[in-house]
Parts: structure tokens; C-alpha cells; sequence
């Protein structure tokens, strides 16, 4: 039986949710993450190919070996959190990728940097990334998820819009190597002493509910004495359905949203690295290219907050579905244009995409599966994602190595792009297992 003081201090509803202290770290992690993005390696993709002597094609095979590593690491990765918490493994993401990076700045050879990028960085990384503090997040959130979820991924615009300006003024000052050098110290003290101090696993922890609301009765389970009002309310309060990963394999749903995310997630994969390349292989300069990509930059940071709020408001799979033809007539209008004020409209449209596709996809697999086995289904899915992705960049570089240009493999991403936002309105929210069950006994 709690104690008067533990149930008082539940009642009580603080000035200051707790939950937003999370939302706090989420923003830094999402900016220590960012250091091992695809889109910050392609800035350095020249430089590292001239040096180390391989082609673009070869390269970008670095991003399918990466992905596999990811791919391996989340489904494991993803039970965990639903029972430990992610406070611990944000910490050692972190170091291992700040390790990673400071080797990075040391390799002699090709084969060294992939060592390198595809154990200690990745690995730090898959721990870093959006998985553990999106789920986290949405353990503290529900009605605000929406919200609260776009406010970390401020994090990412924020590093976005800084690292290419910073890396290609750094390359000028100090070269490649010593960039990675500097990156793999910044990131363990953005994430480090935040993680240990503020990351819990849920609010019930401290005796809170998700959103500051004040606590509830609990939800009954369903028995022979449960009455209908009773039952009604169990099958209803789905965000607290427990999944297992078989049971998720069997819905249609689970699958619909693989494909919607895993088809886009092979042309983001490809563009984000490729997309430095690009813009100065059509003539513009290093500095103007790494202006282009702090467009994109710019544009999440002006729009993750908005999309939160929208997927809060409104229907989520029609908001996604605008946010996939958003990035789409972005992506054509800026391959197919060379005035450059086209091609800043064509980034400001894709990014502004983008931005909705980094929340949204969040939101949508937490709001159709709820907090107590997120990280288990979302890890689950998350192995088909990469498996998606791995081919991206290379699927990018060797078609650039072959017809001499990114024209052909911008044209598919855009067609994959017009797909997922069909397909995203297909996607319907599964009854949870109690109400499965339910339905099957009556």
C-alpha cells in the first residue's frame, strides 16, 4: 500500500512536468547524434575519397554496413529500453561514438575508416539514436507527444544548420582529420552529464503520470466479474497495450507502416549522403553547398515543433501523408533546376519534409502501438527500416559511377516518396490485444 506522502505528492499536479527535462536531454542527444549521420559524412566524402583513394560507388558501401550494424543492434536494443530505461545506454552510445570519431581522425587507409565507422561509431550511434530517447519521450508524453517529440528534434535542425557550416570552415582551418577530432569530443559533453542526471525510464517512477496529468484509476483487467463499462474502458486504452513481437508481425498494420517508412528511408539514406556531392558537382562551391544543406537544416528547425502540433490536432496519417508530398516537389524541384534561387526553394520544400518524416514516423508507430512495448515494436521495426535503407547509398553511388550523374536515382526517390504518401493513409490503428482477445471470445 503507498504511503500518505507518495500518494499526495502523486495528486499533485507540479507547475513543471518533470517529462520536459527529458525533452531537454532529447534535444542534445538528437545534436550529438548527428555527428555520425550520413548527411555529416557526405561532407567529408571528397576529401576522405581523394585520400584514401576510393571511388564514390565503393564508399558508399560504408552506409550498408553501418545500417546492418544499426539493424542488428535495435531489435535487441529495443526490449531493453521497455525494461531498463534509456539512461545508461544513451551514456555508452555516446562514449562509443566520441571514441569512434577521434579514431576516425587517425585512420591511414580505407579499410581502417570502415573498421572504425561500422563498430565504434555506429554502434554508438544505433545506442545514441532516435530509437532510445524517442521512446523515452513518448513514455512521458501522450496527449503532448506530438509536441514533445518535435521539440527534441529541434536538436537535429539545430545541428543540421551548424556542422556543415562549421566542418567546411574547419576543413579550411585545421582538415578533415582534426574535424572528426573535435566532433568526437563535443558530442560526450553535450549527452553525458544530462543523461546520468535527468533520464528516468516513465513517469510512474517518480510517482507522476505521462503529460503532468493527475493519476488515475487503474485500468482493470478483464475477467469473468468485469462489466461492460469496465471492458470498454480496457479495450479502449489502447496506448497502454502490451505487444509482443509475434503479435506484431501478424498485423496488416505493422507491415504497412514498414513499407511506407522503409521505401523513403532508402532515397534518405542515398541523398544524405550523395547530396554535398551533388551541388558542387553541378558548380557551386563547398561553402554555397554546405548553404544548402543548412536550408534543410534551417527548415527542420523552423518546422519539427509545427508538425508535432499538427499530429497532435489532426489526423496523423493525413498529416504524414502531406509531409511525403511536401519532400517529394521539394526533391523535383531542386534536381531539376539550376538558378539557385529554384534550388534554395527546392531544399527549404524537401527539408521541410523531412522534418515531418523524422517526427511523424515517431509519432505514428508510438500512437498506433502506446508506451509499454514501444521500444520493442518500434526496435522490430526498425531492423526492416535499415534493411530498407542499407541500400540507399549505394544504390546512389553506383548508379552515379555508371550514367555520370544523380539525375536517374533522384527521379525514383521522388517516385517513392508520392508511394509512401499513399500508402501511409492505409495504415490503420490496431485494436490492442485485450480487445483482440475480446472480439475473439465473444
Amino acid at each position: 500500500m503507498p504511503s500518505a506522502t507518495n500518494t499526495t505528492a502523486a495528486s499533485q499536479s507540479p507547475r513543471f512536468f518533470y517529462g520536459w527535462y527529458i525533452v531537454a536531454v532529447g534535444i542534445l542527444v538528437n545534436i550529438a547524434g548527428t555527428f555520425a549521420f550520413s548527411s555529416t559524412l557526405s561532407i567529408f566524402l571528397k576529401p576522405i575519397t581523394e585520400e584514401l583513394g576510393v571511388t564514390r560507388g565503393a564508399f558508399s558501401l560504408i552506409r550498408t554496413f553501418e545500417i546492418g550494424v544499426a539493424a542488428f543492434i535495435v531489435p535487441m536494443l529495443g526490449s531493453w529500453i521497455d525494461r531498463h530505461g534509456g539512461r545508461g545506454v544513451l551514456v555508452l552510445g555516446v562514449l562509443m561514438e566520441g571514441a569512434g570519431l577521434l579514431l576516425s581522425s587517425l585512420v591511414q587507409s580505407f579499410w581502417q575508416f570502415v573498421v572504425v565507422r561500422c563498430t565504434l561509431v555506429i554502434a554508438g550511434e544505433a545506442l545514441l539514436g532516435s530509437l532510445v530517447i524517442n521512446v523515452t519521450i513518448a513514455q512521458w508524453f501522450v496527449r503532448k507527444r506530438g509536441r514533445a517529440i518535435g521539440i527534441a528534434n529541434l536538436g537535429t535542425g539545430i545541428a543540421k544548420l551548424s556542422i556543415p557550416i562549421a566542418a567546411a570552415s574547419l576543413f579550411v582551418l585545421v582538415g578533415w582529420r582534426y574535424t572528426w577530432a573535435i566532433f568526437g569530443i563535443i558530442a560526450p559533453l553535450l549527452v553525458v552529464a544530462p543523461a546520468l542526471i535527468f533520464v528516468r525510464r516513465q513517469p510512474e517512477d517518480l510517482g507522476l503520470r505521462p503529460d503532468g496529468d493527475p493519476p488515475t484509476a487503474a485500468i482493470p483487467k478483464l475477467g469473468e466479474s468485469t462489466t461492460d463499462d469496465q471492458r470498454k474502458q480496457a479495450e479502449n486504452n489502447s496506448d497502454n497495450a502490451v505487444w509482443t513481437r509475434a503479435q506484431a508481425l501478424r498485423l496488416p498494420t505493422f507491415w504497412v507502416l514498414v513499407v511506407t517508412f522503409g521505401i523513403a528511408s532508402v532515397g534518405i539514406a542515398g541523398l544524405n549522403l550523395h547530396l554535398f556531392s551533388y551541388v558542387t558537382d553541378i558548380g557551386y562551391t563547398p561553402i554555397v553547398a554546405a548553404s544548402f544543406m543548412s536550408t534543410i537544416a534551417i527548415t527542420q528547425l523552423g518546422s519539427s515543433l509545427v508538425w508535432g502540433m499538427l499530429a497532435d490536432k489532426f489526423d496523423i496519417k493525413k498529416v504524414s501523408s502531406v509531409q511525403f508530398l511536401i519532400q517529394a516537389v521539394g526533391l523535383i524541384v531542386l534536381f531539376t533546376s539550376r538558378q539557385i534561387h529554384f534550388t534554395y526553394l527546392g531544399f527549404f520544400l524537401y527539408g521541410t519534409g523531412l522534418a515531418g518524416s523524422f517526427v511523424l514516423r515517431e509519432l505514428i508507430w508510438a500512437n498506433f502501438f502506446g508506451r509499454n512495448s514501444l521500444g520493442t515494436v518500434r526496435g522490430l521495426s526498425m531492423l526492416f527500416s535499415h534493411l530498407f535503407a542499407a541500400s540507399g547509398a549505394p544504390f546512389f553511388g553506383f548508379l552515379h559511377d555508371r550514367t555520370g550523374s544523380y539525375q536517374l536515382s533522384f527521379t525514383i526517390f521522388a517516385c517513392a516518396l508520392f508511394t509512401s504518401a499513399f500508402l501511409v493513409l492505409l495504415a490503420k490503428r490496431p485494436p490492442s490485444p485485450i480487445a483482440r482477445l475480446s472480439a475473439n471470445n465473444k
